[in-house]
């Protein structure tokens, strides 16, 4: 149940239209919305009022476009390190989902450039939606969700679920890649309706009377998933990721990750939607 959003606004990017698309399925439309801007730290007693006055414009602005229930919304303007602030807010309001925009950057560029969506998208342990900046938000229609045995994926799923049940003439679309999958020319792939994995998802979709599209490709999971979402024009990908980092490292980046070791990490960089990572804790 969504009751709770972050909206880490920066002044730019697609974040709030993000929002504003969610606000229009039914689940949403009772949440609270705490909308978050950092000011860095400054140098100067100057710059940080500037700062400061520049960052009450942008919250009210942000407030103006979002047009929702002013008892609903929340403006909080903090300084420090942003990536920081962001994980710190989430935690004060218990954000059941924080939004925030990325330029996309890649791998190793996002680690020297010290990318707060990146920061973010690795260590927060609730569910988080990426909007690139280069990405255009549409109405959420179709969402593909990348299944595998974990229990993050079977959540990811639920959430989604929950979301489609609501959206008039949606479409659920589950994808499982198979890395070691390899087809002769000419050989036709096995029917996604009878993939292992699909077929319990495929009986949620069922159970709830949601058109649902399955689909098994071979190849490199992030590559095929992601081709496959913009093959199927899909408006939003869902992805599970579990937390496997210990708590005394909670501090400090997954750096496995980070260098683009993981699917979650390749799909934020190449994905053709906003991306939705739902982490659940380890036991």
């Amino acid at each position: 149940m969504i009751e709770k959003i972050l909206l880490a606004d920066s002044g730019t990017g697609h974040t709030e239209e993000m929002l504003k698309s969610l606000m229009e399925i039914p689940i949403f439309q009772a949440a609270t919305v705490t909308v978050l801007h950092v000011v860095p730290p400054q140098v100067t007693a100057d710059d940080m009022v500037a700062k400061w006055e520049e960052g009450g414009r942008i919250l009210s602005q942000a407030i103006q476009n979002l047009k929702l229930d002013p008892a609903r919304v929340t403006a909080v303007l903090r300084e420090g390190e942003p990536k920081d602030v962001v994980l710190k807010v989430a935690d004060e309001v218990d954000a059941d989902l924080i939004i925030m925009g990325s330029r996309g950057l890649k791998r190793i560029q996002s680690i020297l450039e010290n990318s707060v969506s990146q920061y973010v998208f690795q260590l927060a342990s609730r569910p988080m939606l990426l909007v690139r900046d280069d990405l255009y938000v549409k109405k959420i229609n179709r969402i593909m969700v990348a299944m595998d045995k974990s229990d993050s994926a079977k959540e990811t799923l639920k959430l989604a679920i929950t979301f489609l049940r609501d959206i008039k003439g949606g479409q659920l679309v589950l994808v499982h890649t198979n890395p070691e999958m390899k087809l002769k020319p000419g050989e036709i792939a096995a029917n996604p309706e009878e993939d292992p994995v699909l077929i319990p998802a495929i009986a949620e979709a069922k159970k709830y009377g949601i058109s649902y599209k399955a689909a098994a490709p071979e190849g490199k999971p992030g590559e095929r998933i992601c081709q496959l979402a913009e093959d199927l024009n899909v408006d939003l990908l869902m992805l599970g990721s579990p937390d496997r980092r210990p708590t005394i490292a909670k501090g400090l980046p997954d750096l496995d990750r980070l260098l683009g070791q993981s699917l979650s990490d390749y799909v934020r960089v190449y994905a053709p939607c906003p991306v939705l990572l739902v982490r659940i804790p380890n036991p």
